[in-house]
């Protein structure tokens, strides 16, 4: 089930008893980011950050089903600095970064997640609660595009 914010600054996704939840929240994610200007993308640098954001996501609902007992919600929140990518779970353990494996550890599937999101996002964390976390990652906000509900 889909929601928007008032100004359409705040888009969340339930994502509990769904299946395929990384294609959805990727779907969500591009039409979100299509309605606040950042698709199809102005120039080199604006559909590069767009990629980064569907990356991120993907990494973030990913990591949720592999490891938090799949994920419960998708949250996207912009602001005039930032876009904020928040998946919440129902694991309250804080997510771990495999350690590296050695000079073939690159070349094989998985453990890189938390590494592509430290390496995309400006900042990014994990709130744990009774009844499980939060993660979330932030981007900048591109300069040249408006924010929603800021004239």
């Amino acid at each position: 089930m889909e929601q928007r914010g008032p100004s359409e600054r705040t888009w969340s996704l339930r994502l509990s008893g769904t299946t395929d939840v990384v294609s959805r929240s990727r779907d969500f994610t591009r039409r979100a980011l299509t309605a606040w200007h950042w698709l199809p993308g102005r120039g080199e640098s604006g559909r590069e950050a767009a990629e980064d954001v569907l990356l991120l996501v993907s990494e973030v609902v990913a990591n949720a089903c592999l490891h938090g007992g799949g994920p419960r919600a998708l949250v996207l929140d912009c602001s005039a600095e930032r876009l904020r990518i928040e998946v919440t779970d129902g694991n309250p353990a804080p997510p771990v970064r495999v350690p590296a494996r050695g000079p073939q550890a690159r070349e094989q599937p998985g453990g890189h997640g938390l590494l592509i999101v430290e390496r995309l996002a400006r900042r990014w964390g994990s709130e744990s609660g009774s009844d499980g976390k939060r993660v979330w990652c932030e981007v900048a906000w591109p300069p040249g595009i408006r924010v929603p509900g800021q004239g």
